[in-house]
């Protein structure tokens, strides 16, 4: 970022190769449009005016998603730039005149875009992106939902469980917590629509929600059974008219005696799943890749706000694995 190199820095570019955190680094930074993201966020930022001067917007951000990409406290955030040359490089710190922000003021931040929902508008900003640039089709959604476990236990300074987590069963597994819900485009697995609620709310009471104008069909699996029927769909002129194309419960095929219509069926609902699989890929990196696995905050807004950030950091890391990041326009 315009900063003179130290001997350290001399040092660290001639290595004979890279980590894969340099290279994940390297990819989201030539990526993410970080002078469109500061805009968004700038109306929303103090002007340092009053009391001590605050950090650059970029630098912040770019602090907050080292946080959730690499799944920090705000303390380890700040330890753990301070250890790594990747993370400082990617920040922009020259040790020689600047520090890397401290906890508190990375507390202030996201609390900032918590505050204004401004992770949602970064992540409808990168959609339309997608969408201007092609690279996100139009006329089908695949429709999913996952469950991220909260603290069950009472040991904490209320004596209390969150009181918007819930308990929900999972074939034969209890889980408590929350769900994410996500409308992918279904021809490229890109997600456009995010929403939450608590683990126990059926995921077909949000299908409904992660729908798109334009839509003509809809994936989804078993759970989805008999959306059509919904009132918010039959009710709905463009909504009714979408194809639903649902796979069946597994005991409902697996049951009926052999026979070519059993073939033909089982062949149908591989076709369906083959589709449907793409938004479990998206699920795999924000659950593995950025490990999300377990809720961070108390409530569910805080935990969508933080979500919003990962499907969009999904979404650009899905983009540049694709190898069509020169089509992205205005890359």
């Amino acid at each position: 970022m315009g900063k003179q190199m130290t001997f350290t820095d001399l040092e660290y570019e001639n290595r004979k190769r890279k980590t894969k955190r340099d290279e994940f680094l390297e990819m989201m930074d030539k990526v993410i449009p970080w002078k469109d993201w500061v805009s968004i966020i700038s109306p929303y930022y103090p002007s340092g005016k009053r009391g001590r001067p605050t950090k650059g917007i970029e630098k912040m951000l770019r602090m907050y998603f080292l946080q959730i990409w690499f799944n920090l406290s705000d303390e380890m955030t700040e330890d753990t730039i301070y250890d790594s040359h990747a993370m400082k490089k990617f920040m922009g710190l020259s040790f020689d005149d600047e520090q890397v922000p401290d906890a508190t003021t990375l507390l202030k931040f996201r609390r900032l875009l918590e505050e204004h929902k401004l992770c949602e508008q970064l992540f409808n900003d990168f959609t339309k992106r997608l969408e201007s640039s092609g690279l996100m089709m139009r006329g089908g959604t695949i429709v999913d939902a996952t469950i991220i476990q909260a603290p069950s236990s009472t040991k904490n300074s209320s004596g209390k469980r969150d009181p918007e987590m819930h308990q929900t069963k999972k074939g034969k597994e209890w889980y408590f917590g929350m769900k994410a819900h996500a409308g992918a485009d279904a021809g490229t697995g890109y997600v456009h629509t995010v929403t939450a609620t608590a683990a126990n709310a059926h995921d077909i009471t949000e299908c409904s929600k992660l729908l798109r104008e334009d839509d003509e069909v809809v994936y989804g699996d078993s759970g989805y059974v008999g959306i059509e029927k919904r009132d918010e769909i039959k009710d709905d002129v463009k909504k009714s008219k979408i194809d639903y194309r649902i796979n069946a419960r597994p005991g409902r095929i697996r049951r009926a005696p052999m026979s070519i219509a059993k073939q033909w069926a089982s062949k149908i609902e591989s076709r369906k799943s083959s589709v449907r699989s793409k938004i479990e890929h998206v699920f795999r990196i924000v659950k593995r890749q950025f490990g999300f696995t377990k809720v961070v905050y108390r409530g569910i807004e805080k935990n969508l706000n933080r979500l919003f950030s990962l499907f969009a950091s999904a979404n650009v890391y899905m983009l540049v694995k694709s190898g069509r990041l020169s089509e992205l326009q205005g890359s």
